[in-house]
């Protein structure tokens, strides 16, 4: 599975139109992903003390199966390869969402079902 930070209007529009985008596939050509190992990290990093976030699950098959393309890219600044997701992801990719956000201390934990 990969796991996408989302802000609420772009899983609200996903939702009327069947498909998740984000500005960085508009921007970058792709949507940033992350492994879930790494989702922590990445929210602490570019969504500090955001509250009105959600988490996407999607189903790395079913975007094969749906013709989105999903490449590993290494990333320097984190010394890691990130998923990035070469277009828009049907919502019968995505498997589960939850609601995401800092705590009152500022801190990210993951969904209990993680």
């Amino acid at each position: 599975m990969l796991y996408r930070i989302a802000e609420s209007a772009d899983w609200q529009q996903a939702q009327q139109t069947g498909f998740f985008a984000s500005a960085d596939l508009t921007a970058e050509g792709f949507i940033h992903s992350s492994e879930q190992h790494q989702i922590l990290e990445t929210a602490r990093r570019y969504y500090a003390g955001r509250a009105d976030l959600v988490l996407l699950e999607w189903d790395e098959d079913a975007l094969a199966a749906a013709g989105v393309r999903v490449e590993r890219e290494w990333v320097p600044s984190r010394q890691q390869h990130f998923a990035h997701v070469f277009g828009a992801v049907p919502l019968g990719a995505v498997r589960r969402s939850w609601p995401f956000g800092a705590n009152e201390r500022g801190d990210f934990q993951l969904p209990a079902a993680l």
